[in-house]
């Protein structure tokens, strides 16, 4: 089988095409041969002496970033990509932004570190920032380092609150890559790491595209999946279980929201059976689907929520968990066994002050959700009535995906669960041509800009994945 497009037939194409509509009227930078050459050097000494994650380490050739601003990166060869990937979904302010840049500095020269135990004016203000915006009575924080480690503490609250020990984990989630995380996660990165001695059980995600129940309307699934969910409590015993732990909207396992009242009833399941529920918003949150969390868009409210990446769009290396009430009881006169040297570290929360106020200040979380309603979502939806290797899009705010099949009724994908493909190089190579950095997994292309990308530029992001697609729809058969 031929594809019936090549990346150089793209390059051709936009190569007719003008500078504004390119996108390439942001910034611009001066990259200059020295620039280059310390890329270069860095390439070589990361080649010598860093071992990467997720990744066999002698065929790997990792692109070198030498510089990045708003929403686009120059690469080791100085070409200018619009990164349409937001890194690892959590630059939602874009790169340098100037006033977290600032703030970062005004601490540095202020105070660079303190041990935990000791109050930091940073850690306070972003602590109350955060939990102005929690639903409910989420009105404390526990600061990480970050969304694995958000995930792990969470629940081992969970575990100390109720007494009891196992954990409900969908499948086709991920949760992090520390040991108790990646046990949690239900996509196949865990399964190298997996001992079965965590005392984690997985059930059925609802997932109406490849539903695992045989549903054939959103209602069939949502009834379907949470019964499901309920036989699963009760075969393992209500009185096991400490928490549930689902992604709000799954992230790199692909994006699918849950279909109508799923999570209503999660919650009521939860509750009826004295289950903690953790809502994991470590890639949702902080405004990445047009509400600052990703609950907010069912009215739900969780008894913990983890967060990371986007509380401070990834500059200093922060997450936590936001904990109700109930759970925060349980530790006022008992000693919570667990904590980090760099729990709430004041550059890492000036950082989080900083990106929170821009946030307000600049309408992101009100253009992400205009972005999803006026820009990504017609677009996306217009490419799946054009392309035969399109499965199915989905999404919302700055957070979609693009599912691509070799056929659309047997939704064979383009690539097998738990690896790439051939085909899916293609794809990705032609958008790099095209002058865009996409995020992909397994079959699907994620469109998840930060929140702040202008228009005309999400609008060309948009024409050369349009164009990379024609690429993919040569291996439908």
């Amino acid at each position: 089988m031929t594809t019936m497009n090549t990346t150089e037939q793209l390059d051709r194409e936009l190569d007719g095409v003008g500078v504004s509509e390119r996108g390439h009227d942001g910034p611009d930078r001066a990259i200059t041969p020295e620039l280059l050459d310390a890329g270069q050097r860095a390439h070589d000494l990361d080649r010598a002496h860093v071992f990467h994650s997720w990744q066999a380490q002698g065929p790997f050739d990792p692109m070198t970033v030498v510089a990045a601003e708003g929403p686009y990166i120059w690469d080791g060869e100085g070409r200018k990509l619009l990164d349409m990937s937001s890194q690892l979904v959590n630059t939602n302010i874009g790169h340098q932004h100037p006033k977290v840049v600032a703030a970062i500095q005004e601490q540095a020269a202020k105070l660079c570190t303190i041990a935990p135990q000791h109050v930091n004016d940073a850690r306070s203000e972003a602590a109350r920032l955060i939990t102005d915006r929690t639903p409910g009575d989420l009105d404390h924080v526990f600061f990480t380092n970050g969304g694995a480690d958000a995930n792990e503490h969470a629940i081992r609250m969970a575990r100390l609150h109720t007494g009891r020990t196992k954990v409900l984990s969908a499948y086709r989630s991920y949760h992090g890559g520390t040991q108790l995380a990646v046990n949690v996660t239900g996509d196949p990165r865990r399964f190298a790491n997996d001992y079965s001695a965590e005392g984690i059980v997985h059930f059925m995600p609802a997932y109406q595209y490849r539903s695992y129940f045989g549903s054939t309307t959103e209602a069939e699934e949502t009834q379907r999946a949470l019964q499901h969910l309920e036989d699963m409590i009760t075969l393992e015993g209500p009185n096991n279980i400490a928490a549930l732990i689902l992604e709000t909207v799954p992230g790199t396992a692909g994006i699918y929201g849950p279909p109508a009242g799923y999570l209503e009833g999660v919650r009521e399941l939860t509750s009826r059976y004295g289950i903690v529920y953790i809502a994991d918003e470590v890639m949702a949150g902080f405004g990445r689907t047009g509400r600052w969390f990703a609950v907010d868009h069912w009215d739900v409210t969780p008894d913990l929520i983890t967060f990371a990446k986007g509380v401070n769009s990834g500059y200093v290396p922060l997450g936590g968990v936001a904990i109700s009430t109930a759970i925060f009881e349980t530790f006022r006169d008992r000693v919570y066994p667990g904590g980090l040297t760099y729990s709430g570290h004041p550059l890492a929360c000036a950082a989080a002050v900083a990106t929170i106020n821009a946030m307000d200040e600049e309408g992101m979380i009100e253009n992400a959700d205009r972005l999803g309603r006026d820009v990504i979502g017609p677009a996306l939806r217009d490419m799946a009535q054009r392309h035969p290797a399109i499965g199915e899009v989905r999404g919302m705010g700055c957070f979609w995906a693009v599912e691509l099949v070799k056929d659309q009724a047997t939704k064979e994908p383009l690539a097998a669960y738990g690896g790439s493909s051939p085909e899916m190089n293609q794809v990705i190579g032609a958008m790099k041509a095209g002058g865009v950095l996409p995020f992909a997994n397994f079959n699907r292309i994620h469109v998840v800009p930060p929140l702040n990308t202008p228009d005309a530029d999400v609008r060309f992001g948009l024409d050369v994945l349009d164009k990379a697609l024609t690429i993919a729809d040569g291996f439908v058969g």
